[in-house]
């Protein structure tokens, strides 16, 4: 392991030139500021953002009918800024496979050269640090499954309706991470007592796009489970998901596990930065749920960053919309839950629009930071449509909300999940 020369290799840019849909994302230029406070990774000051166009999609409809998909089937948002949603039907497997996992790149994705790419630990540190990722291997890995959800998974669901990736209910995917404890590295580098957060950096692109930094607190970074990923579902990382390595920070929004990461800089204090104090913000005073989920304190003039997963549950079966023959056989309600940093306790469906509930069965496949499945067996008593809701609630009592106050980046959806059926003779 080598001290650190203060400087980081050059990745080349890959970019892909269709739009965003019809219409597409329009993107304005982004100054890139010297002189944080630090020196940490630069200011950031966004001319305009880059949320997408909102697409004209119901918001419990089938999340797919009318988006473009690739080859294995996901809803492509964007090709140029990679973003892909699973289609909420192919929710079958505890562990998301690679291909159907979420995509959501808020930068052109590089092209990174691995006998070029080194990993520094820098700032608040004794031995500033940079590795090869033949040194970086030599660090004990870890395995971790972890449910990584966009914070704006749901957006689409809001009303009245907010600018941005339309997210439903596929913003989210479980998958298998190895790579060595964060914290293994800082202690490798020499932590200070000083060092209060952590921030990660991607790759630097030649592009006017705010770079993609973000930092977590000291706490966060020393948890057993913060990794350094190198590995994803027993294989290296694809490019799409952060090769050669990504910070992967459990239990909270997907924004925090930076991709394509090339520097870990130890800070007094929280990172200052466009994805640090515009984007991933809650506003000042959030509704109740979204304030739980953030760590600063709901009367700051700043608002909050946006940091735990809240509890959710979503259906994924029978899809929205469907025929049910009510001379079939019993209905088989299906989904998946989880809760971010804590653990779900339980979760209840009705089917009745919320008059009665009824517990669901938990299956058995769980880890601390990753979702769970759930069943309900159900035998329609008479014709008709019905509305279908599920409810979790954590091991806290904090449950998913029947509706859910819109917040300006549409962020942290988690109202009670619900689709409509309609059950009739020889339906389906």
């Amino acid at each position: 392991m080598r001290p650190s020369r203060g400087t980081l290799p050059s990745m080349d840019q890959r970019l892909t030139r269709r739009r965003f849909l019809a219409g597409g994302t329009k993107l304005a230029g982004a100054s890139l500021l010297a002189g944080m406070a630090e020196g940490a990774f630069g200011g950031l000051t966004p001319l305009s953002s880059r949320a997408a166009q909102n697409a004209a999609l119901s918001p419990q409809s089938g999340a797919g009918s009318r988006l473009e998909t690739d080859a294995h089937g996901m809803i492509v948002y964007s090709e140029e800024y990679i973003t892909r949603e699973m289609p909420v039907s192919f929710l079958d497997s505890w562990i998301t496979p690679t291909e159907h996992f979420f995509v959501r790149n808020n930068e052109h994705m590089p092209q990174i050269n691995l006998d070029e790419w080194r990993l520094s630990v820098t700032g608040e540190v004794a031995r500033p640090l940079t590795l090869t990722m033949a040194e970086l291997s030599k660090v004990e890995p870890r395995n971790v499954t972890n449910t990584i959800e966009c914070a704006g998974n749901g957006r689409a669901f809001f009303q009245p309706r907010i600018g941005g990736v339309p997210w439903t209910r596929g913003g989210v995917g479980n998958a298998v991470f190895r790579g060595p404890a964060l914290g293994a590295l800082l202690q490798l580098a020499g932590a200070k007592s000083t060092a209060r957060h952590v921030a990660f950096r991607g790759a630097a692109l030649p592009s006017p796009d705010p770079l993609f930094t973000r930092s977590i607190p000291m706490g966060k970074a020393q948890d057993q489970d913060t990794i350094v990923a190198t590995e994803m579902n027993g294989l290296p990382l694809t490019p799409e998901h952060g090769y050669p390595a990504r910070a992967l920070v459990p239990g909270w929004i997907g924004s925090a596990s930076i991709k394509w990461l090339t520097e870990i800089r130890l800070l007094t204090h929280e990172l200052a930065g466009y994805y640090m104090d515009s984007a991933y913000r809650l506003p000042a005073r959030p509704s109740q749920p979204a304030r739980e989920n953030a760590n600063v304190p709901v009367d700051s003039p700043r608002g909050s960053v946006i940091t735990s997963l809240p509890v959710k549950s979503i259906i994924a079966a029978p899809v929205d919309g469907s025929a049910i023959d009510l001379g079939g056989a019993q209905v088989r309600i299906f989904g998946a839950t989880w809760a971010g940093t804590s653990t779900v306790a339980r979760v209840e469906i009705s089917t009745d629009s919320g008059k009665s509930w009824q517990p669901a069965a938990l299956g058995s496949e769980h880890a601390r930071y990753a979702w769970r499945f759930w069943d309900f067996e159900w035998k329609p008593p008479e014709e008709g449509a019905y509305i279908v809701l599920s409810r979790a609630t954590d091991n806290r009592g904090r449950s998913q909300p029947l509706e859910l106050p819109s917040n300006p980046g549409g962020y942290l959806w988690n109202a009670m999940d619900r689709i409509r059926v309609t059950v009739g003779r020889g339906a389906g």
